[in-house]
């Protein structure tokens, strides 16, 4: 019986390490958090759906920049999600999406280039490729004809915009946990919203 007490406590004691040492992982994530700031997002109608426009103010650090020029190469992933409050339950989550923002620095043309999806862009400057996704504009969020939204309902829309550390270069997410250089992310915005009808044969 002491025996099996003493493992039993021994395997206590290992699993209570582990979750001590993953809290004060997530502590600094949690404390250097809200470094960019969602500002002014607003969902509007097109013949394509319900597209989103939002500005990012936010400090591009010395340390995340002197990465850049180095040849790091820099995720920034914008989240947005679209849910319908049910007092019943928890909220449906009607729509989701995500955008990433590739950014790279080519020494030999000293051009820095910001890839979208198929797009690419290259700049001279680093001030000018991230003035581009510092403000969305267009960006098809709910297509026309998706039976998880209806027009005229409420809605909660959130949106949000971060530096995607998974993708960073393994010493690079290392480091990322003990200094807020690397935390660049922003809290999500919420707003509340009814959504237009597409068109006028949806009134009613």
């Amino acid at each position: 019986m002491m025996a099996f007490f003493t493992v039993c406590l021994k395997s206590v004691t290992k699993r209570l390490r582990a979750f001590l040492l993953a809290s004060l992982l997530l502590i600094p994530s949690l404390l250097w958090a809200a470094e960019i700031e969602v500002v002014n997002p607003q969902i509007s109608v097109t013949e394509d759906g319900y597209v989103l426009a939002a500005d990012f103010n936010f400090e591009f650090n010395e340390r995340l920049e002197e990465a850049v020029t180095k040849g790091v190469v820099l995720y920034f992933v914008a989240d947005f999600e679209l849910t319908k409050p049910r007092w019943y339950w928890l909220e449906e989550k009607s729509a989701t999406r995500s955008q990433t923002f590739r950014l790279s620095y080519h020494a030999l043309t000293r051009q820095y280039r910001l890839t979208t999806g198929g797009l690419h862009q290259s700049f001279s400057s680093l001030t000018d490729a991230l003035l581009v996704f510092s403000r969305i504009r267009g960006w098809l969020v709910v297509e026309k004809g998706d039976k998880a939204v209806r027009p005229g309902e409420p809605y909660e829309a959130r949106l949000r915009l971060r530096l995607d550390l998974n993708q960073l270069p393994r010493p690079f997410q290392i480091s990322a946990l003990s200094t807020k250089d690397w935390s660049l992310a922003s809290e999500w915005k919420a707003w509340s919203i009814t959504l237009p009808p597409l068109n006028v044969a949806e009134v009613k």
